[in-house]
């Protein structure tokens, strides 16, 4: 893999070496070396250099450019979704829905642009928005293209160069974007790409240099930047993380789409997305009792294993084999401290991130750690009542989405006042979302800087003025006059 630095392709000079495996096969796809601290600072330094030109660079004249790439991107889609297949494990039919939605995201940014951050006000007073600068993007490996895709799009709109770092895991697909962008015609330093681990993401996300972070992935990783850029206030960051998310599933009178909805909800993507629920919330009643019946039933009827398989699967495979062990081992964890195994979690083939997905009922635990667990293991509780209901839900630090089926209004108001998340759905899977519409979470999701529509809101800011073509400067107060 290569680094795109300054309008050149570059091999990396670290002295330690990438691996990258398809978590289908666990057959190599690469090996290359990363970027090093120096080649960091030299993609920072063309963005920097960059950043003037491009930020004087009429709007409409950078909107054209972004047109462009999402026209080669949807000429280019089935390519895309090739690389997302081999690289993150995801089959066809989803590899595609995400290459897709690459071209799908210009329009939807500009739209934002336009309404959050046009120019508003008249003489005297007016207002103006102005990119930051030099903005880092790291993105995760679950969505490879569309997450950081969904940074990039709008920091260039409005006129921000950029230094993108993705996932170590996901380096093809990272890198055909980046040919889009060239192809696009954006200028030379615009965009950079380095590639690499975490050593490549340190050198970035913690550099003098940046005006800003925008990254996508965990919450452990979040915490550490939201400490770092507390002591650095004149940079912005936004962050993208993970939730530990409730689906409180209370009446239905619709068993089949009821069971897909839950599916969908919790193993698409192999629970690798960051709204996947990872808490069902059922009655402790006959029809609790009935639901994980049939949801028993479902899950083990589920097509899993590798994205390449034909027919197509449902769910393809974890990342890699070690996060299938790591899962695992999280599900022997969760036994001992008294969680019933409903459906275990297992791995089909080893030395590849192929599972079974797992479901397990914790409601007589005597321990329930409150974490994300980034795989398909669905965590069952019951609750009483309701009002016990919305109570589990919001017991946890996180705070990125939640869902809430059910037949009643009454009780989805109630839900939605209450419980505290950035996404909350109603009779709907949990893991949609619409990009019309914000997208963030609070308490350990984010920091209240929601991407998606309000992606616009931390690429500029705003600049208050109070204009005149002649010195205005009114009466002057008691004491002040000179003459």
């Amino acid at each position: 893999m290569k680094n795109y630095i300054s309008g050149k392709w570059l091999l990396g000079e670290s002295d330690y070496t990438v691996v990258n495996h398809n978590p289908s096969t666990g057959g190599l796809i690469s090996e290359w070396a990363a970027a090093d601290e120096a080649q960091v600072d030299q993609a920072i330094q063309a963005a920097k250099s960059s950043f003037i030109p491009w930020a004087a660079t009429e709007l409409e004249e950078r909107i054209a450019i972004l047109r462009r790439f999402a026209e080669i991107a949807k000429d280019h889609r089935e390519e895309l979704a090739s690389a997302i297949q081999s690289e993150a494990g995801k089959p066809k039919w989803e590899a595609l829905q995400e290459a897709q939605a690459v071209a799908g995201k210009v329009e939807l940014s500009i739209k934002a642009y336009q309404q959050r951050c046009a120019s508003f006000g008249s003489a005297p007073s007016k207002v103006r928005f102005r990119p930051h600068g030099v903005l880092a993007v790291i993105g995760p490996f679950n969505f490879p293209a569309h997450l950081p895709n969904g940074h990039i799009v709008p920091a260039l709109i409005a006129g921000n160069t950029v230094v993108f770092k993705p996932s170590e895991r996901v380096p093809l697909a990272a890198e055909l974007m980046t040919r889009y962008w060239i192809e696009a015609g954006l200028p030379e330093g615009v965009l950079n790409l380095v590639q690499g681990e975490a050593q490549t993401g340190s050198h970035l996300a913690e550099n003098e240099k940046i005006d800003g972070l925008l990254f996508t992935g965990g919450s452990q990783l979040g915490e550490h930047f939201r400490q770092t850029y507390a002591q650095r206030p004149e940079k912005i960051l936004a962050l993208e993380l993970g939730g530990n998310n409730p689906l409180v599933v209370w009446d239905s009178d619709d068993p089949h789409s009821l069971i897909q909805l839950i599916l969908q909800s919790a193993y698409v993507t192999a629970g690798q997305r960051c709204t996947c629920a990872r808490r069902l919330i059922v009655p402790q009643n006959k029809f609790g009792d009935d639901l994980l019946k049939s949801l028993r039933i479902a899950v083990g009827k589920m097509r899993t294993g590798s994205a390449h398989q034909v027919p197509e699967v449902f769910m393809g495979p974890v990342i890699g084999a070690s996060t299938a062990l790591k899962l695992v081992e999280k599900q022997q964890v969760l036994e001992s401290e008294g969680h019933t195994v409903l459906n275990r979690l297992r791995i089909t083939k080893e030395g590849t991130g192929q599972l079974t997905p797992g479901l397990i009922d914790g409601s007589e635990a005597s321990e329930i750690a409150d974490e994300e667990i980034f795989g398909p293991l669905l965590q069952v509780r019951r609750a009483k009542n309701f009002e016990e209901a919305i109570i589990e839900a919001n017991r946890t630090r996180y705070g990125l989405a939640a869902g809430l089926v059910s037949a009643s209004e009454k009780r989805y108001q109630q839900f939605r006042s209450e419980v505290r998340a950035g996404i909350i759905n109603w009779n709907k899977p949990l893991t949609g979302a619409s990009g019309a519409v914000p997208f963030g979470g609070i308490g350990l999701s984010g920091n209240h800087r929601p991407s998606g529509f309000f992606a616009a809101d931390y690429c500029s800011y705003a600049v208050a003025s109070l204009e005149s073509p002649k010195m205005e400067i009114g009466t002057p107060p008691p004491g002040l006059a000179l003459k």
